[in-house]
């Protein structure tokens, strides 16, 4: 499986963290930035992460900020994104399990470090239960 991975300046410590546990677990990563701490536009990154999973250059992405909702508000802009933001492995495994998310967000403010390799883990391992309100949803344009 090959993840996109971004985030802003308050992110990138989890997301670089994250990167190298995953190459570790023998997952391909892409990693669309940003590369350190210094502010910065987080659409940027974002964006090219999402177009990548929309394309399907990337099977899934996370990305990362302060709370996660500004990126999370960022990929959903890109068609055929399901970018769902977890602050709980309740909710993390419930966006795959009924929303198919293919992309999760993640806040580093808003939990430690083993909980988002916790989130991570577990989300990337929850199939989509299938289901027809997925169906209508991925018609919205």
């Amino acid at each position: 499986m090959k993840i996109a991975l971004a985030s802003d300046h308050a992110g990138f410590t989890y997301k670089a963290i994250v990167k190298t546990h995953l190459i570790g677990l023998g997952l391909q990563v892409e990693d669309f930035g940003t590369f350190n701490t210094e502010p910065c536009d987080y659409p940027d990154f974002i964006r090219p992460a999402a177009q990548a999973v929309a394309k399907k250059k990337c099977e899934r992405g996370i990305v990362f900020g302060g709370s996660g909702n500004g990126e999370a508000i960022v990929a959903n802009k890109v068609k055929g994104i399901r970018c769902a933001i977890a602050w709980d492995v309740r909710s993390a495994k419930l966006s795959r399990e009924h929303n198919d998310a293919n992309m999760l967000s993640i806040g580093e403010r808003m939990m430690s470090i083993h909980e988002a390799i916790e989130l991570v883990e577990l989300w990337l391992n929850t199939e989509f239960q299938g289901g027809r309100h997925l169906q209508r949803i991925n018609k919205i344009d």
